[in-house]
C-alpha cells in the first residue's frame, strides 16, 4: 500500500477528504526526543457523512476527533473546522516492533531498518472483552484466513438471534479481512487483523483482538515478520521533556470500565514519576491542571511558570507496573489526587 508522509501531507495543503484513506509515515526524531507530526485542520464539506468517514480518509479515528475537538456531535455541521490530531508523543518504550497504546486507539510499528515510524488507528475490545495488557510477539502470519468463532462469540451472538456457523471461509465477509498476525499470547486465540465492517476500526468492539482497516492490515502484513515483538499498553497520559528543554503532556480519555462511565469525567489512575516530571518542569499548574481535565488527545505544551505554584501530587503519571493513585477533577478543574 501506497503511504504518505506527513510532510508531502502538509506540502499538499488544502487535504481533501475526497481522496482515499492515506497512513502516515513520520520521520523519527531524534533521540531524546519523543514529539512527531503536526495537527492539520479540515473544513467539514457537505458530503461529508460522519466523523468515521472523516477519520478514515485521515487515517485517524473517529473518537480521537471527539477528543481534540470535544464534540460528540456524529454529523459535524459543513463549514465546521475540525483539529486532526496528527501531532503525537511516541510512547516510552524501546523503539522496535509493534507498539499498541489500547487509551489512543493506536498501533505504532517502528520498519527494521528505516528512520520512521508508522502510525494506523485501531479497534480493540470492548468492555468484559477487553484487550490484554501484554509483552508479546507475532507468532504466526495468515494470509486470507478463516474464522472458527469461539464458544462464547456464538452463544452471544445466539442470544442476539444471530446464528455463526462453525467456521467462516476466507473472503468478503470473513470479519478477520485478508489478512491476520496471531499473537503468542493466551492460547493463540488473539490477533491483529483486518475486518469487513471498517466502521468498527476506531471503536471498542472487538471480543479483544485488534482490527485495522483493510489497507492498513495489509501495508502492515506485508512489513511484519514472525517473532516481531508486540508490546500491548494502556496508557492515557504520555509526557516528554524535549531536547530544547520544552514539557509536553498529551492526555486521552481512559477507557470506561462500563458503558456507564463518562471517559471525560472518570478519574486516571497514575503513576508518582510524572510528579517529578511536573517539578522538573517547574510549569504554569494552571496549564497542567487544564490538560488534564481538557483530555485533548494530543499533545499540550507546558508552559513555564512565573512562580512556582505546582504541589508534588499535584498531577502524577500513567506508567503500567507502577504503585498508583487516582486522579481526579474538582469543582473548579483542579486536579488532585486520592
Amino acid at each position: 500500500m501506497k503511504r504518505a508522509s506527513l510532510i508531502t501531507l502538509s506540502l499538499i495543503g488544502a487535504y481533501s477528504v475526497i481522496q482515499g484513506a492515506w497512513a502516515a509515515d513520520y520521520p523519527l526524531p531524534p533521540a531524546g526526543s519523543r514529539l512527531i507530526g503536526q495537527n492539520q485542520t479540515y473544513v467539514v464539506q457537505p458530503q461529508d457523512r460522519n466523523l468515521q468517514a472523516i477519520s478514515r480518509h485521515f487515517d485517524t479515528s473517529a473518537m480521537l476527533l471527539v477528543e481534540a475537538n470535544d464534540t460528540m456531535a456524529p454529523i459535524p455541521a459543513p463549514g465546521t473546522t475540525l483539529t486532526i490530531p496528527t501531532q503525537m508523543l511516541l510512547p516510552d518504550t524501546p523503539r522496535e516492533g509493534i507498539i499498541v497504546n489500547l487509551a489512543e486507539l493506536r498501533l505504532y510499528f517502528y520498519p527494521p531498518g528505516k528512520d520512521i515510524v508508522q502510525v494506523f488507528p485501531i479497534g480493540i475490545g470492548q468492555q468484559g472483552l477487553e484487550t490484554p495488557v501484554s509483552v508479546t510477539r507475532v507468532s504466526q502470519k495468515i494470509p486470507n484466513p478463516t474464522w472458527t468463532p469461539p464458544a462464547g462469540i456464538r452463544a452471544r451472538s445466539k442470544a442476539k438471534g444471530i446464528d455463526l456457523p462453525a467456521v467462516v471461509p476466507a473472503g468478503p465477509y470473513n470479519p478477520l479481512g485478508r489478512y491476520a498476525l496471531r499473537l503468542g499470547m493466551g492460547n493463540g486465540e488473539y490477533l491483529i487483523h483486518g475486518t469487513n465492517a471498517q466502521d468498527s476500526v476506531g471503536l471498542r468492539v472487538s471480543s479483544g483482538c485488534i482490527r485495522m482497516g483493510a489497507p492498513d492490515i495489509e501495508a502492515l502484513f506485508s512489513q511484519v515478520s514472525t517473532g516481531t515483538p508486540v508490546r500491548i499498553i494502556n496508557e492515557p497520559v504520555k509526557y516528554a521533556v524535549e531536547p530544547d528543554g520544552r514539557h509536553y503532556i498529551e492526555v486521552h480519555r481512559p477507557l470506561a470500565a462500563t458503558l456507564e462511565e463518562n471517559t471525560q469525567t472518570v478519574p486516571i489512575t497514575l503513576t508518582a514519576t510524572f510528579g517529578d516530571f511536573i517539578r522538573q518542569a517547574g510549569g504554569e499548574q494552571r496549564a497542567i491542571d487544564k490538560a488534564m481535565v481538557r483530555r485533548a488527545g494530543y499533545p499540550v505544551a507546558i508552559p513555564a511558570a512565573k512562580q512556582s505554584t505546582s504541589t508534588p501530587a499535584a498531577v502524577l503519571s500513567a506508567k503500567n507496573g507502577e504503585p498508583a493513585v487516582t486522579a481526579v477533577a474538582n469543582d473548579d478543574g483542579k486536579v488532585m489526587t486520592q
